[in-house]
Parts: C-alpha cells; structure tokens; sequence
C-alpha cells in the first residue's frame, strides 16, 4: 500500500473515530467518506440513502468483485484517552467498523490509481450492529450481477495481522427473543384470585437446558438470559405479567429455528396450563455468516502468496454478523484479522482499532482482485 494512501486512510479512520453514530443514523458518516471518495478517486459514487458504493469499471465482459464495510458505532463512552476520541457521549467506534470502513476507503484510493482487471464494488453498509444493514443492500448484489464478495473483521486473540479463517459458518446466527406473557393482578394477600406468569416463566427456564443440550444438535446451541422482569414494585399487588428476554444463538440456522420452535411451543403450553396470554417479539436478527469454501480457498491462497501468518479457525465463533445474507445469494467469505493474542477485545472500554491493520486489509483485498 501507498506510504501516501495509507496516511491519507488513517487520518480518514481518526475523523470518523471522533464522530461516531449509531445504527441506521450514520448520515454524518456516510457523508465524510462519499466526500473523501469524491475528492481522492473518479470512481462511480451511487447513493442509496442509508448506504452507499462506489464502482470501479474494467469493462463489461469482466467479473465482478465486492467488498464490504460497515460505517455503524455501538452506545458506548469512550473511556480511554485518545487524541481522536470520540466527541459524542454515550457513542464510540468499539467495534472498528472505522477502521474497516477506512480500509475499504484505502483500497478504493489503490485500485483507483492502479487499476484492475476486475469490476470492483465497495460497499459501505450501515447498522450491522442491530443485523438490519446487510439486509438494506442484498439488491446491490443481484443488480450488479456481484459474483463475490468479501469482508474482514478485526479480531483480539488472533496474532497480529494474522488471518482467520473456516469453510462453511464462521459467525453464529442469533436473535434477541422476549416472551411476554400476561395474566391478571390480584391483592398480594390473595394469591389465588390473581393469574401470575411468575411460574410459567421458572418452568420455561428450567427446559432450557434441554433444549440446547449438545446431544440434541449437531452444533454449539446457546440461549442467554438477558433479563426476567416479572410484576411490578408494589408488596401490595401480586404479578400479572412478565417478560422473559433471551438471545438465542446457534452455529446453523436450522437449530436455531428449532431451538426458537421449542420455546413457543413449551411458552404456549405453560400459557395454556396457567390461563396466561403469550407473545412473542425479537430483535437483532443475524443469519449465519457463512463461508463457500471456494472463496475461503482464495483467502487462503492470497495469505500463501503473500506471506501473511495464517490462523485455520477450529470452529466458528460465538458472535454474529449481517454479511451472512450476502453470502446467500452469491459466493464470498469473511475473515479475521488479528489484533493480537492479548489485545483488548471489541465491545470492550479499552478497545481501540489498531491503524496498521488497514494496510493487512487492503493488500488482502488486493490480493483477491488478481485471483
């Protein structure tokens, strides 16, 4: 990478460290880097409202290549002092889609001054926090005919700048669930007038374990209780209605629709048994990011070539991703790169993105142009 790109690109990173914005409100966001395209490259800049790519053209007989970033921050303080800290309380940049947005800015800033042989994309998506970005741009895959794409994460307990990766899921699919269910109130003295969720909701907790006991699936199954709140904070007055809030998580689909399935189900027996109302709502639904094992070889290969320190994952890892849906509907993968064995980890106070891994994200990409 240009000494020159790579200085413009971390500055850019810094820029957008010190204006973070949450899911769905990256309008600042979108804005700079548009602006920061429109003054470095003559790429083809295409505005789709929450999103935007810019496009470099080889010809139309060529293929078509994309890569992906995501511009959102998390509701978070910055704690840690940093000259480029963030200006706006309750908000930083702790998960680095700065520094991932600012790589995919640098690769444009390279292929745009050295050309290609390909067609390539660069995506800059929002809200992959809350999993409806990725979502919001699927028709820019099947628009554009895109025959793969690509994305990185940076990730702490990877040796620095080493590269992650797995065929088939690399990231869970998960959700948030919440179970409400709702009876009627009754005089704390009088119990047995009243209809409380209080033991509905105790025998659902207690079938958890069955349901994702590893001797049921064939993969890692995980519900989390995140909350149980139950009645009101009155002594006078017994429960009446309860929520039971969850994420649900699963290496594959199919299990987590069938861990989902067995917590409605029981839920509506207990309601039934108890005379209880039940509903369910959810939030934060991510696919499983998965890999094809083609485009996961090119990883691979471009690493080799390349000699950058490789990482074969042993099995996926816990937490979600929204780049699941592109891979849906057409070839690609998503890798890691390694902030260090020791490094803080992401969605933590102390955790910074590390400038130099634009320039790893930016030769690997490039890498993946010339396969």
């Amino acid at each position: 990478m240009k000494v020159q790109n790579y200085e413009s690109v971390k500055k850019l990173r810094h820029e957008l460290h010190q204006h973070p914005e949450l899911s769905n409100e990256e309008v600042w966001t979108k804005q700079y880097l548009m602006a920061f395209l429109q003054a470095n490259t003559s790429l083809e800049i295409v505005d789709k409202g929450n999103w935007f790519y810019a496009i470099y053209r080889a010809g139309k007989d060529q293929s078509n290549i994309a890569f992906r970033a995501e511009m959102d921050a998390l509701p978070m303080d910055e704690v840690i002092e940093l000259p480029w800290a963030s200006t706006f309380p309750g908000k930083a940049h702790k998960c680095g889609h700065d520094g991932h947005s600012a790589t995919l800015a640098g690769l444009a800033l390279e292929i745009d001054q050295e050309g290609a042989n390909k067609n390539v994309f660069f995506l800059f998506q929002p809200a992959e926090e809350t999993g409806d970005g990725a979502i919001q741009c699927v028709e820019f895959i099947q628009e554009h005919n895109i025959d793969e794409i690509y994305a990185y994460h940076n990730m702490s307990g990877l040796p620095f700048k080493a590269v992650g990766i797995i065929d088939g899921t690399i990231m869970c699919a998960s959700k948030g669930m919440t179970i409400h269910l709702e009876g009627a109130p009754a005089h704390a003295s009088q119990p047995e007038t009243g209809i409380n969720p209080s033991f509905a909701i105790g025998n659902i907790l207690g079938k958890i374990p069955e349901f994702t006991d590893q001797g049921n699936n064939k993969g890692l199954v995980l519900c989390t209780v995140v909350q149980i709140d139950v009645g009101e904070k009155a002594f006078g007055i017994a429960a009446s209605k309860g929520d039971l809030r969850m994420t649900i998580r699963a290496f594959y689909e199919e299990e987590l629709d069938r861990l989902q399935q067995n917590l409605e189900n029981f839920a509506k027996e207990q309601a039934e048994e108890f005379g209880l109302k039940v509903s369910f709502q959810y939030n934060d639904e991510f696919p499983e990011t998965f890999n094809h094992k083609e485009s996961a070889d090119k990883i691979r290969s471009v690493a080799e070539t390349n000699g950058i320190e490789f990482v074969e994952l042993k099995e996926a890892i816990r937490s979600s991703e929204d780049f699941g849906h592109f891979t849906k509907i057409t070839k690609g993968a998503l890798c890691f790169i390694g902030n260090g064995e020791d490094y803080p980890h992401i969605h933590t106070n102390t955790y910074d993105f590390r400038d130099e891994l634009i320039e790893s994200g930016v030769e690997l990409f490039k890498g993946l142009i010339k396969e």
